[in-house]
């Protein structure tokens, strides 16, 4: 029986950081943070291009369908459940379509007690309030055959990963420069050895990815 794995899969900046400063506030429409969500798009540009992501966000057709497009695909058909945080959940949740973007089950860490929440598409959401590892053996009994992605934000990817719960993880590292902003590895344990098992260069990004040694 296949071994799911832990995973996490991330746009970077080359910086080090996976969002700009007062992000969520610019998410929410507030002007003064506009060069927030201009930086924020100029990271994620080239997802935009890809096929994959149009159709699954149902943005229409067209897009990119090289090697870009899928990794994105692969990753998305990888994922049988999906961990995060509560600010990533907090931001989503209002931007998000009625069919979230994940079409699984997705176990939010978070202090709020609250009934799963059922979206369309095959998404649910499951609050869990009692720790990263009950949240991952809850996950791992949805899951399948298929692997878990921690999908963020910053803190509960180095939650994980200092825990030794995730196996591998790709970085997908953007021309951008951020300057500040929420920085990927603020918190990691330097005595956490990770090596590099791919690269994967393209016109608009460079994909890293590496195993984490247990």
């Amino acid at each position: 029986m296949k071994k799911n794995k832990v995973f996490f899969d991330m746009v970077i900046s080359l910086d080090g950081f996976i969002a700009p400063e007062k992000f969520e506030m610019a998410l929410a429409g507030d002007p003064e943070f506009k060069n927030s969500m201009k930086k924020w798009m100029d990271l994620m540009h080239w997802v935009f291009q890809q096929k994959f992501f149009l159709k699954n966000l149902k943005f229409g057709e067209g897009g990119e369908t090289g090697e870009d497009n899928t990794l994105l695909e692969e990753t998305f058909t990888r994922t049988g459940a999906s961990i995060m945080g509560k600010n990533m959940f907090n931001a989503g949740e209002n931007s998000w379509p009625d069919d979230a973007p994940f079409h699984t089950p997705v176990f939010v860490l978070t202090d709020e007690v609250r009934e799963p929440w059922v979206r369309p598409g095959g998404t649910t959401f499951y609050f869990v309030n009692d720790g990263i590892e009950s949240a991952l053996a809850q996950a791992k009994k949805v899951v399948g055959s298929k692997d878990i992605r921690i999908s963020g934000g910053a803190n509960t990817v180095m939650q994980y990963l200092n825990a030794g719960l995730i196996e591998e993880f790709t970085l997908h590292y953007a021309p951008v420069v951020f300057g500040n902003g929420v920085r990927l590895f603020e918190n990691m344990n330097p005595d956490r050895a990770v090596k590099i098992k791919k690269v994967i260069p393209s016109q608009g990004i460079t994909h890293i990815m590496y195993e984490v040694e247990q």
